[in-house]
């Protein structure tokens, strides 16, 4: 008898806490939203299924010596995953559709006003005594309206490494939803006729201005903000293996075998700080609200400024692409392209949208710069 109890007492069932057992449902909800509603699967399952593991009554696969706190420790807290996830996204960008209309800078630059509004935001709340952030804190938050997961985590670990599971876990589930969250601001701020505007068909652009656009970039911002340097030079390093045409081999290992194995890592990692224990307290769940209103403040930044723009131009771009603004590629710009065809099966949108798409990469990259020089150097 004893010792059935002692296995009793050991189980899993019996250390059950109810906040394990909604984290646990948290987690399957994700996996139920990425494999039966196709939700970016890539991003929710490891991070819907980490969040599973992290909550296993007795496992300890989240805590120190666990597989799943290994992997944070080793990717996440030392920054090495976001660095090697920009690195993939660069060899798989095209910059072409940003090079054949540069006007669509304006779009990804609009997209990034979510980044410090929402850091004001939370300044303002900590002064009125709602929440407690620093400076540093504030700004690791508004990183996540560039709705660029990589991003994020890098910001986070250099200004609130105590923040950083809220903030990663933040980022990526709104990365992971932006079919859901962006259509809605979308269709509200525009209107039928301007959600039906066709766009001409982009100019041909040359290798030559392939190749030196990411020398360019990486050279006049690096030495405007070092602090940019990291995140951008690994994302114009990977795009520069894409367009030299010489080292295809590397470019492919790197678009492929490279980014999927440290995207399975990450995604478990960060689904380990979905855990009862650190997930559901006051200020994760503030985090989670301040990164809501920071990606639909950009979203609707980057729609109104093309609403300017067209306006400003006699017409010809339509609003719709630049929710694309926020640095969710592709995932923004395929959603830019679903809502231009509800309102017009025969407006294709993608490559309009790939040019804000790709310029919010760059922008977020900036305003992490920007952040990171700012508050470091304000001490």
């Amino acid at each position: 008898m004893d010792k059935l109890l002692n296995i009793w007492h050991t189980s899993g069932l019996y250390q059950m806490q109810p906040g394990q057992a909604v984290m646990m449902a948290v987690g399957m909800l994700l996996l139920y939203l990425a494999i039966k509603r196709n939700f970016e699967p890539l991003l929710l399952i490891p991070i819907g299924f980490g969040g599973i593991l992290a909550n296993i009554p007795g496992a300890g696969l989240a805590e120190a010596g666990g597989i799943l706190y290994m992997f944070y420790s080793v990717g996440i807290e030392t920054g090495a995953f976001p660095l090697i996830i920009f690195m993939g996204v660069g060899a798989m960008t095209d910059f072409g559709p940003l090079l054949a209309n540069p006007k669509t800078l304006f779009l990804g630059a609009a997209a990034q006003f979510g980044i410090f509004v929402t850091l004001l935001g939370a300044v303002g709340l900590s002064a009125l005594g709602i929440m407690d952030f620093s400076l540093a804190d504030a700004a690791a938050i508004g990183i996540i309206g560039g709705a660029d997961g990589p991003t994020s985590i890098y910001v986070a670990s250099k200004l609130a490494p105590d923040l950083l599971g809220a903030i990663a876990v933040a980022s990526y589930s709104y990365m992971a939803l932006v079919p859901m969250i962006q259509p809605p601001i979308m269709r509200a701020l525009t209107t039928e006729k301007e959600r039906q505007i066709k766009m001409v068909q982009l100019r041909p652009v040359g290798k030559v201005e392939k190749v030196v656009f990411p020398l360019l970039l990486l050279l006049l911002v690096a030495i405007m903000l070092p602090d940019a340097a990291p995140l951008l030079g690994m994302f114009c390093f990977g795009n520069l293996m894409r367009e030299s045409g010489v080292v295809d081999r590397l470019s492919d290992t790197t678009q492929n075998a490279l980014i999927n194995v440290v995207t399975i890592f990450l995604g478990l990692a960060v689904g380990s700080k979905l855990s009862a224990d650190k997930f559901l307290d006051f200020t994760t769940l503030g985090i989670l609200c301040l990164g809501m209103v920071a990606f639909a403040i950009g979203t609707a930044s980057g729609v109104i400024m093309a609403k300017v723009m067209n306006k400003l131009t006699g017409g010809g771009i339509n609003p719709l692409i630049g929710s694309a603004g926020v640095s969710a590629v592709p995932m923004a710009a395929r959603v830019s392209n679903k809502v231009g065809l509800e309102a017009n099966n025969q407006n294709f949108l993608l490559m309009h949208a790939m040019g804000p798409n790709v310029a919010g990469v760059i922008g977020s990259a900036v305003a992490a710069g920007i952040m990171i020089n700012y508050v470091s150097g304000g001490g």
